[in-house]
């Protein structure tokens, strides 16, 4: 069995025939070649299950290929991606964190961009954990209808792991809805760096000398994305979140993005799959920007 170029990972799974004319079609998955960046699957939704979430997630990432493949036009000024697969779960939640954290290194070693799909959203840890090493400290951004700073393990407690664990300086969160959000996660959010920006809010990113960005489908409502682990009655629309992705695409300072918390298992005719694929090609689109 030959094996795959990154650690810890298994082969995509794309539907048999792309057409041409779609980008998906360009997408390398033998090994990275002249390829920028890198798609990583985070096939796992252990932590969804933890926090008592609906399960469903650890399908994310064939859904994403299933809608990029039937989605976009093959747009010759987009960089070229190399899909290097799905990280294999391990027996434990640290154990899947640590294949995650080694596969984003190996990706960030080849000199590619990481963008991963989840799956989870405990797994923006250990990806962003990576992404730390060789960027120190970077600034967070991420687009959430939750904190996400629980001290207990599970999908809700990734951004107070890298807050404690990972030295991140402040956290930078777009699309906060408080009915859903506890007191004391938000006191200790404020406490810790964290700001909350309005909806509306001019698009304009944080000053920090390195930036991660996190888009968690449920930031985006429930009419247009169903498929999710915890449905928004009262989120954002898909042309809201494009032109945050779009800035971050185009931002040197970014060093890696991520799609996460989709669930096939509740998206009906593919809706929230089409939007992830959509912020995708977006994000793309303004990475294509950034100078060589």
């Amino acid at each position: 069995m030959k094996s795959r170029p990154v650690p810890h990972t298994i082969a995509p799974r794309w539907p048999r025939a792309i057409p041409a004319g779609r980008f998906a079609a360009t997408i390398r998955t033998d090994e990275p070649g002249d390829c920028r960046v890198a798609l990583l699957g985070l096939a796992d939704d252990t932590g969804v299950k933890v926090n008592h979430g609906r399960p469903g997630a650890a399908g994310g990432p064939t859904a994403f290929r299933a809608a990029l493949a039937g989605y976009g036009a093959n747009l010759p000024e987009l960089p070229r991606v190399f899909d290097a697969g799905d990280i294999r779960p391990g027996r434990t939640l640290d154990e899947t964190h640590a294949r995650v954290t080694s596969a984003t290194t190996a990706l960030l070693a080849a000199g590619l961009f990481p963008v991963a799909v989840g799956g989870g959203h405990d797994l923006t840890f250990p990806f962003v954990r990576a992404v730390a090493q060789t960027y120190p400290r970077p600034a967070g951004i991420y687009f959430d209808a939750h904190l996400d700073v629980r001290e207990t393990p599970g999908s809700g407690m990734p951004f107070r792991r890298l807050v404690e664990d990972c030295g991140v300086p402040a956290l930078h969160l777009y699309g906060f809805r408080p009915l859903v959000n506890s007191a004391a996660h938000l006191e200790w959010f404020k406490a810790h760096g964290g700001r909350l920006h309005p909806d509306g809010a001019a698009v304009v990113l944080p000053r920090a000398k390195h930036l991660f960005v996190s888009f968690d489908l449920d930031v985006i409502d429930a009419a247009h994305a169903p498929g999710v682990s915890a449905l928004n009655p009262a989120g954002w629309t898909v042309r809201e979140a494009e032109m945050w992705v779009a800035a971050c695409g185009a931002e040197a300072r970014v060093r890696c993005f991520d799609l996460m918390e989709l669930n096939p298992r509740f998206d009906d005719e593919g809706r929230t799959a089409r939007v992830a694929a959509h912020l995708f090609l977006t994000f793309l689109q303004g990475f294509a920007q950034r100078r060589l």
